[in-house]
């Protein structure tokens, strides 16, 4: 049986933070209950509770892709992808941010991989992404009508594929793009004529890449990381409290 939308979640943060915030990983139970319900950089947002993660950390451990790594206050975990499945820093960054965000163009996925593994080239992305389809842990969805780029979507567990979507495992799917729709004039010429149709009428084309864009991306993750990490400080510090008056 697959691991369930919790069990990725968890997942998913746990390979987020140990590179965004290294300084608080492993990350105490309430620093991966923050990070699990962030408000941003997830969909779906989410409010899972400690009993919640603390089932789904249980699940993990026994499939050994987590572990407790211990702590001299409150015990902390970790994420084993390196170890128990050879997943390498670039693949567990891919895997990560479709875990957290769903199903994303690759041109998505270099952006907002930026903070965990930065891509030297789309064809370096394609390359890792290849590798993970080999692996069977992600698939390319089908190019919707009008889209330049194919999604990619994991398959490690969670929400099952779309059932409308043709996706393919263990190949890179062959894909066409839509052909423009043909403009027939049967009122004869006009001195409204423009002349046939230029070749990218009733195509949607592709936005410019915006160079800003994985700037706020990044912007937005790093903020969220300072609040999760603050959340972490307010627990070890209520935590510490508690020890003291006692």
């Amino acid at each position: 049986m697959k691991p369930d939308a919790v069990q990725l979640r968890v997942l998913g943060a746990l390979l987020e933070k140990q590179r965004t915030t290294p300084d608080t990983y492993p990350l105490t139970l309430n620093a991966l209950r923050a990070a699990c319900n962030q408000s941003t950089n997830r969909d779906p947002v989410v409010q899972y509770d400690d009993v919640q993660i603390r089932g789904a950390l249980e699940e993990l451990a026994r499939r050994r892709w987590t572990r407790s790594a211990g702590g001299s206050r409150a015990a902390k975990y970790r994420h084993l992808l390196a170890d128990t499945m050879q997943i390498r820093p670039d693949e567990q960054a891919v895997i990560a941010v479709l875990i957290l965000r769903g199903p994303q163009t690759p041109g998505e996925l270099r952006a907002r991989t930026e903070r965990l593994h930065r891509f030297g080239s789309s064809d370096e992305l394609e390359t890792t992404i290849d590798r993970l389809v080999t692996r069977q842990l992600v698939v390319r969805l089908e190019r919707r009508p009008g889209q330049k780029e194919a999604r990619v979507q994991q398959v490690m567990g969670g929400d099952e594929l779309p059932t409308a979507a043709a996706a393919t495992s263990g190949t890179v799917a062959v894909e066409r793009a839509a052909e423009p729709p043909t403009y027939r004039d049967e009122s004869g010429p006009s001195e409204f004529d423009l002349g046939p149709a230029p070749p990218s009428a009733g195509r949607a084309e592709e936005p410019p890449p915006n160079h800003l864009e994985g700037r706020v991306v990044q912007l937005e993750g790093e903020l969220e990381d300072v609040r999760a990490e603050l959340e972490t400080l307010r627990g070890e510090l209520a935590a510490l409290r508690t020890e003291l008056g006692a």
